[in-house]
């Protein structure tokens, strides 16, 4: 009994999006069943008995590609009062060729890595056939024929035909085997398959059911003989199919979605922030690929604005400037709940004239101070030049509470009157106003402040990030930026090249191992990613007094294979300093150099203020050239200065350069 049961399913399990399909009652054909807690019908077959059955499989699922075109299409209404049908869009739409020619596919979909983006550069596909082909290449195994595609494509290589039966079917290919429909066409043509028998070819050759094949090769060429076709071409033919199979692909699928695809890069050549911004909504949950798309959107020149009380919509939208505006139910602790109250009597009353009528006509139920508290950090006020984020928190010595409850108390006495007030004999209200609370002073927070409490209800640094104050630093001394580290430690370390890198620190721990040894772990953030690392031994004393939270640092690493698994790689760091003292630290002298012509009083006056501004230990050289005479004339000064601060101030100035 017990070799009887094994190998049995010891559970019932539910395919999450699988349908049968029956030409009657599925309770006439297969045995059902209803599923655990529910009272939907299961099959008490598995899928492969279901098929052998006689029934139809199929598996529905969702695809996060139809929502962004579905948000895209209503972003361009809103912005456009344009309805777009994306079912009859043309096919051969010169702007989205061009679009695909360039590699300028991020964010659209299935064409948007890297590797697919640098083969669509070289392909320049000109008709809907290449997206197709080329989805179907990209996967592992055929990949290797993209390359012979492109060449034969354009005309720089001749395809080979075995036998004109095969030109007829691989041609459109350019001569390779790539869908397992032409699989199937070469055994019906060739051989005198029927669809049916074909079809399980494929499957047998797809699956390498070893014991099928020898019994399909003696049919395939018996059949082939039928036709006049010499028997070692039909055991060449066999054999190439047999090859291809293991990696064809459903054609229909690939059309499917290549023309999904294509569809995705209509809209993004034709309205390209109205698409960035349906891209967006559906990535809020991947802090990784939000970054990536707003720079996406940067480099097409297309701001990316933080949330607007007065102009954000539940998720991210454009506004009529054509800049994409985030959506207040993307902030943390706002919720669609308090988006949609906002929303709703913004639409219904108009624009929030300052932060009082905005509170006084808020539902605090759904608005509270939480919430509030949420739309300062993301900026959502900034709208109000009244009052900026730090005000919001200030709490003066005398008062209980800051500026923020005072005005949520103000807001619910207001309210509260209002409600209670009687009205009089001739209709007008008794009640007395209450006045708004003083605004209180204080000092604005620092940008790294500001940016630090998006990034807490927001999840990534919106309006900058903390390093863009140190971008010199990073262009001078750092030869690959996070995300390039990630991606490339195997290579980096068979190559034993220096990393050089700078970043925030964040997460910080100091810990004791098994062995009771301290050692240090932390993340490190730059603008393109973060990275995981750990310290231990001596590398931990040496550089533990730089494990704090919030640190700017410079970093030198290398590449090395994880302890106990030679097959993952880390960072090994030999150097961390400062990232604020690197200028002083490692360059000696600055050079500044200006035209003669564009010297005169005013110029040397402005140009000496900044240099009297920016002390410090660096050397510093003065050099003139005349580019009529061909002249150039070097001096020294007996100033020193602070190479990073003046050369940030410099660029004030007109005319003038510099040099490290």
């Amino acid at each position: 009994m017990a070799e009887i049961m094994e190998g049995l399913s010891s559970h019932v399990g539910v395919h999450a999006c699988g349908v049968i399909i029956g030409p009657e009652d599925l309770i006439e054909h297969i045995p059902l069943s209803r599923a655990k807690d529910s009272d939907l019908l299961v099959t008490q077959y598995d899928g492969k008995f279901v098929e052998e059955a006689g029934m139809l499989k199929m598996d529905f699922l969702g695809l996060k590609t139809l929502s962004i075109i579905k948000d895209a299409l209503y972003n361009i209404y809103i912005r456009h009062q344009k309805k777009v049908d994306i079912n009859t869009i043309p096919l051969d739409d010169k702007k989205t060729f061009d679009l695909f020619k360039a590699g300028d596919t991020i964010g659209t979909f299935q064409f948007e890595s890297s590797g697919m983006r640098t083969y669509l550069k070289e392909l320049k596909p000109t008709e809907i056939e290449d997206l197709i082909i080329m989805n179907a290449l990209y996967r592992p195994g055929p990949m290797d024929n993209i390359p012979v595609y492109i060449r034969r494509k354009h005309g720089k290589e001749k395809p080979e035909y075995p036998h004109p039966i095969i030109e007829e079917i691989i041609k459109s290919t350019h001569g390779i085997m790539i869908f397992q429909e032409q699989i199937m066409q070469i055994a019906q043509k060739m051989a005198g398959y029927t669809l049916g028998s074909a079809d399980i070819l494929r499957k047998a050759m797809g699956k390498k059911q070893k014991d099928v094949m020898k019994e399909q090769l003696v049919i395939f060429i018996e059949g082939a003989k039928k036709n006049n076709i010499d028997e070692k071409i039909a055991k060449k033919v066999f054999e190439d199919m047999e090859k291809f199979a293991q990696y064809g692909f459903n054609r229909s699928h690939s059309a499917a979605y290549s023309l999904l695809a294509y569809q995705t890069a209509y809209l993004k050549a034709h309205y390209p922030a109205e698409y960035m911004a349906a891209v967006l909504t559906h990535n809020l949950s991947d802090i990784k690929k939000i970054t990536y798309y707003i720079d996406e959107c940067l480099r097409q020149n297309i701001p990316v604005l933080g949330p607007d009380i007065n102009e954000s919509l539940l998720n991210f939208t454009v506004n009529k400037k054509g800049e994409i505006r985030f959506g207040l139910g993307a902030v943390k602790n706002v919720g669609e709940i308090a988006a949609k109250t906002i929303i709703d009597e913004r639409e219904e009353k108009g624009i929030y004239t300052d932060f009082f009528d905005f509170i006084k006509r808020s539902n605090l139920r759904n608005v509270n101070k939480r919430c509030l508290e949420s739309l300062v950090y993301a900026g959502a006020f900034d709208c109000f030049s009244e009052t900026h984020r730090a005000q919001y928190f200030y709490k003066s010595e005398n008062d209980d509470v800051n500026f923020l409850e005072k005005a949520i108390r103000f807001a619910n006495n207001h309210q509260n009157t209002t409600l209670n007030s009687q009205t009089s004999l001739f209709g007008e209200e008794s009640s007395v106003a209450i006045p708004n609370p003083d605004i209180p002073w204080c000092e604005p927070w620092s940008k790294l402040e500001q940016l630090k409490s998006e990034k807490e209800v927001i999840g990534f640094f919106l309006t900058g990030h903390p390093l863009d104050n140190y971008k010199i630093e990073i262009e001078k001394f750092c030869n690959y930026d996070i995300n390039y580290i990630k991606e490339n430690l195997k290579d980096l370390y068979h190559a034993n090249k220096e990393i050089r890198f700078a970043g925030i620190l964040s997460n910080v721990q100091h810990k004791k191992g098994k062995n009771d040894k301290p050692f240090g772990a932390f993340t490190v953030e730059d603008i393109s990613d973060s990275i995981r690392v750990s310290l231990f031994g001596q590398d931990y004393i040496n550089f533990k007094s730089f494990l704090e939270n919030d640190y700017f640092l410079y970093i030198k690493a290398k590449a090395q294979k994880r302890f106990n698994n030679d097959a993952e790689f880390e960072l090994k760091i030999h150097h961390m300093s400062l990232l604020a003292d690197l200028f002083e630290n490692n360059i000696n002298s600055i050079t500044l150099s200006a035209p003669l012509e564009a010297i005169n009083d005013l110029f040397i006056e402005d140009l000496l203020a900044i240099i009297k501004q920016n002390p410090g230990k660096c050397k510093l050289y003065f050099s003139v050239f005349d580019g009529t005479e061909k002249i150039q004339l070097n001096f020294l000064s007996h100033l020193r200065v602070n190479a990073a601060k003046l050369i940030k101030d410099i660029d004030l100035l007109e005319n003038i350069d510099y040099r490290l």
